[in-house]
């Protein structure tokens, strides 16, 4: 992971004291609400339906155990003793006082990590695939390119202001576990004709109130180039971007308002006065970034651990936590563990300072002191021998971590709802957690197989409802909580869900979820055709017919 050096400490310690200063003059009145809004908002900090949610920057989803320790530290002392991570791969806190919230920001520094832009109209934190590094497939370590952008894009004055929130995501290997598809931009490895590395370039993806997948406007860029294209891409948003209506400011909208096409042309316009510039990215700056990367010092280890295979055949409860939650490694003898924090009951995402302060050691004692956060709302422990697997699940099992659902439907995706979110139409925990409670069997969830559930308790869609294979989306009816139900989307290759029907009541979510598995098993060929290729056979009207001839079923039209 990266180590910071004087200038990139200098910054975030300055914005701390700065942060201090301002939150001080608004306490005693001499800001107002108005004037202290965007900067406690490009500072990470909201104000929620019961208190002030505080959002910190963990950059591309890399954490140390000593920032893990300390994340438990701010979670026991300023908060409730627990932590929210989010699709974005950042920390959020739901109940810190506003007061101390600079004492937090100084905190966070000590251990290199911050809150800025966090929130915004600005260039928010870019994420990329929480494997990246260690994957077996990866053909280029994206972090690198997402230090340089994190860098290029902190403080940049052009895109302090811009129309709306801006998010980029980066992706090194073969497949797509970054999302590129579904971000303002998505860079996606690929090689040229000779073998050259580069991206691909993704522009105009988003979900949200209108959900669009993005369109690739360049089809190679050649690395150096990184910089001066996000330049241009940006400038173009920036000068034709709507700042009238929220609603339609986003790049998305832009793009297809302009069409895919003359965007395209007028990014390449501008990237032509801009390629080969001062943003140019030369070999020397890409050396400077990797030698501040600390990499692990692998062992020379066999490629198949005794220990590991003579667990697997002793143990089934071990063996079924391998089969889901273990993640192949590029380097012979390691293994990357997902950690699942989705056990029937508890809301999907959270972490209590215990956990947090556990998981930190257990990274310590086990790894190489380094832990992800994945976009599932999951943490990892990215370099763990094979042959310690066995040792590991069970202090996993202690910690309440080791459920065997990565991949599964409890594995249930979320944003914390109604219950914390202040733009919420409805609460998303309580619905996950019927869910699980109603598919807690593990042999059944065995049998469904491979399935992707994501809620969101608003058109912001904060829980990536649209590319779940089945979709939960809160809305208010009359003042009353219902959620309408889209199915068949997908995050890899990238689909938006389409709704099956009227939304139904809270109470009968979980009914209609059991309805939906009815279906899929009745329609699936063979024990492995996945429920979202289900949908994409055979259409919604299987689906729908059974949900909604059910008389009992409590439906909001309109």
């Amino acid at each position: 992971m990266y180590q910071y050096d004087e200038i990139d400490q200098r910054i975030v310690d300055e914005r701390v004291a700065q942060f201090r200063s301002q939150t001080q003059r608004f306490l005693t009145g001499e800001l107002s609400e108005d004037d202290f809004r965007p900067l406690r908002l490009q500072n990470g900090l909201y104000i929620q339906r019961h208190a002030p949610m505080l959002r910190v920057a963990i950059p591309y989803g890399v954490l140390s155990s000593r920032q893990l320790h300390m994340l438990a530290h701010i979670a026991r002392t300023y908060d409730r003793g627990l932590g929210h991570f989010t699709t974005r791969q950042n920390i959020q806190y739901n109940w810190p006082p506003l007061e101390r919230v600079p004492d937090i920001l100084a905190d966070l520094a000590t251990v290199q990590m911050h809150a800025i832009q966090t929130s915004g109209n600005c260039v928010r934190n870019t994420t990329t695939d929480h494997f990246a590094g260690v994957a077996a497939d990866e053909l280029i370590d994206p972090r690198v390119y997402c230090e340089l952008i994190r860098q290029w894009s902190t403080f940049h004055p052009e895109f302090a202001y811009l129309p709306r929130k801006f998010k980029i995501a980066v992706n090194g290997a073969v497949a797509d576990r970054a999302a590129t598809w579904v971000h303002d931009i998505g860079l996606h490895v690929c090689t040229d004709d000779a073998g050259h590395l580069g991206f691909r370039v993704i522009v105009g993806g988003g979900l949200g109130r209108t959900p669009i997948i993005g369109t690739v406007i360049r089809e190679f860029l050649p690395v150096q180039h990184v910089l001066t294209y996000l330049d241009a891409i940006l400038r173009i948003y920036n000068r034709h971007g709507r700042r009238d209506n929220k609603h339609k400011a986003r790049i998305k909208i832009l793009v297809k308002s302009l069409t895919p096409e003359r965007f395209q042309q007028e990014v390449e316009e501008e990237w032509a006065r801009l390629k080969d510039g001062p943003a140019t990215v030369v070999p020397e700056e890409l050396a400077r970034i990797e030698a501040r990367m600390i990499r692990p010092q692998y062992a020379a280890l066999p490629a198949q651990s005794a220990v590991l295979k003579e667990a697997l055949e002793r143990d089934i409860p071990f063996k079924r936590w391998h089969e889901r939650n273990v993640h192949a490694h590029k380097v012979a003898g390691y293994a990357s563990v997902v950690l699942s924090l989705k056990p029937t009951g508890t809301p999907p995402g959270d972490a209590s300072a215990v956990q947090m302060d556990a998981v930190a050691d257990l990274a310590d004692q086990y790894g190489f002191g380094e832990i992800r956060v994945s976009h599932e709302q999951n943490l990892i422990l990215p370099d763990i021998a094979q042959d310690d697997l066995p040792a590991l699940y069970l202090a996993l099992k202690e910690l309440g971590f080791a459920t065997p659902n990565i991949g599964l439907l409890t594995n249930i995706i979320a944003c914390p709802g109604g219950d914390y979110c202040s733009l919420a139409n409805a609460r998303s925990i309580p619905v996950a957690q019927a869910i699980q409670e109603r598919f807690n069997d593990l042999d059944e969830l065995y049998e469904i197989g491979e399935l992707d559930l994501n809620i969101s308790g608003c058109m912001n869609a904060c829980g990536h409802h649209h590319v779940g294979h089945i979709g939960i989306l809160g809305v208010d009816k009359h003042g009353q909580e219902f959620y309408q139900i889209t199915i068949g989307g997908s995050q890899a290759p990238a689909r938006i869900g389409r709704v099956i029907g009227p939304s139904v009541s809270q109470e009968e979510v979980p009914d209609v979820m059991e309805q939906l598995i009815d279906v899929y098993l009745e329609q699936r060929n063979g024990g492995h055709e996945r429920f979202v290729d289900v949908v994409e056979r055979v259409g919604l009207e299987p689906f729908r017919a059974r949900i909604y001839d059910e008389p009992h079923l409590e439906v909001a039209n309109g």
